[in-house]
């Protein structure tokens, strides 16, 4: 399943690139819908599901990206200072709050307990 997770994903990113849209845009849901499956089949073991979420939010900043430049909202502004592809920043900080969090938190909190029943 990772390995047609990658497959799509890569599709889905040279459509972007060659600006297919159909093909960009049909890549979207077996991208993030494998990319889902994968983190709730990893859910029992911290680490491995905060990476996998990492990159569920990951590919929806991606997406999000590819459509706003697809259909030109990409340069149009939000706020005098944000435009609509600054709003994937969105997604991708929460990807990283996740792994921050995994990483400042639980990865401690495991390791103390690991420790403790040593």
């Amino acid at each position: 399943m990772e390995n047609t997770h990658i497959l799509f994903w890569l599709l889905k990113d040279i459509a972007w690139c060659m600006v297919w849209r159909p093909l960009g845009l049909a890549m979207v849901v077996p991208t993030l819908g494998i990319a889902i499956v994968i983190a709730w089949r990893t859910r029992a073991y911290a680490s491995e599901l905060a990476h996998n979420l990492a990159i569920v939010f990951w590919i929806t900043a991606n997406s999000y990206w590819m459509t706003s430049e697809f259909f030109g909202f990409d340069t149009v502004h939000v706020t005098p200072t944000i435009t609509g592809k600054h709003l994937a920043l969105v997604p991708f900080l929460l990807g990283l709050g996740i792994l921050l969090y995994y990483y400042l938190v639980t990865k401690p909190r495991e390791n103390r307990a690991a420790t403790a029943t040593l």
